[in-house]
């Protein structure tokens, strides 16, 4: 079990990782109003991987870049640029607010997959509250008779690849920095987006979006790096459930830019998510059932 200093470390990195996040995001939503997927997350790579570059150099980290080839942390860095296309490309589409509540149903997919693998108990309390938090799912995703809004679904499918991201960093040893994971992550993202781009119509990037993607690289890199320290070396009980403090910031920013306001069901189903996630983590803290021990000595 971690510490209090670790967990009270893994909690501010939390929450200044969702903070960043979600100004990344607006700014993202911003430029996708001009730019593809594919093309505005290239771009945004571009200034990304300098500024992960810069990190790296500042925190001593560059003698230990070779460690980014582990199998562990490239495969991280797959998943995590899935995360980004699918997550940006619905941005497009949907309110922030409301794909940020869907997306947020990461920590609850992270308890089931651990089920699935057979590497956690749940309890029938926790198993209810995952319940409640797919219902709180759907109502936000609004089903109808033509079946799932397709960015709706999206959003869903990268929720899960969130799940899969942070689960997998649980997994990294410790002599990998967090700088050096950070920095494999934006050039895999990169690569991805450029391939993706391939099949695009490009934009004319000489434009105002191109500032949105410059801060947007500077944020998600410091938000990624702050979500990995988030994960090392802390109770994921405990850390994990600040996470849901990104649904106010959404809400308020996507009021402020675009004038966006969830209605009464979707904020119905927001509470029903973050309640749900609230309870789970709670109980995952009070009874930690945990087996997974990925370095020997910390539970999942």
């Amino acid at each position: 079990m971690a510490t209090a200093a670790q967990n009270r470390r893994g909690i501010i990195a939390m929450t200044a990782a969702m903070s960043l996040f979600c100004c990344n995001d607006a700014l993202m939503k911003l430029a996708r109003e001009a730019f593809p997927t594919g093309q505005a997350v290239a771009l945004r790579t571009c200034f990304a991987i300098v500024a992960g570059l810069a990190m790296v150099v500042v925190m001593g980290d560059w003698r230990k870049l070779p460690l980014g080839l582990k199998p562990v942390v490239l495969g991280r860095g797959v998943v995590e640029a899935l995360c980004a296309l699918t997550f940006i490309w619905a941005l497009g589409l949907l309110p922030l607010a409301n794909i940020t509540a869907i997306v947020m149903a990461s920590p609850l997919l992270i308890i089931l997959l651990a089920v699935l693998l057979r590497i956690e108990s749940v309890g029938w309390r926790r198993t209810v509250a995952l319940t409640v938090g797919f219902i709180g799912v759907l109502i936000v995703m609004r089903p109808s008779a033509d079946g799932f809004s397709l960015a709706a679904l999206i959003a869903l499918a990268g929720a899960c690849l969130v799940a899969i991201r942070d689960l997998m960093t649980r997994f990294i040893s410790s002599d990998v920095p967090s700088t050096v994971i950070s920095l494999v992550s934006t050039m895999i993202v990169g690569l991805l987006a450029s391939g993706m781009g391939a099949l695009e119509t490009w934009q004319s990037p000489w434009r105002i979006e191109m500032l949105y993607l410059g801060l947007a690289a500077i944020l998600v890199t410091a938000g990624s790096f702050c979500i990995i320290s988030a994960f090392r070396d802390t109770d994921v009980g405990v850390v994990a459930g600040y996470r849901y403090s990104v649904v106010l910031v959404a809400v308020l920013i996507g009021w402020l830019v675009w004038g966006e306001t969830p209605d009464k069901i979707a904020f119905a189903g927001i509470a029903l998510i973050v309640g749900s996630g609230l309870y789970t983590l709670h109980r995952q803290r009070i009874r930690p059932d945990s087996q997974l021990k990925p370095e020997g000595d910390k539970p999942l």
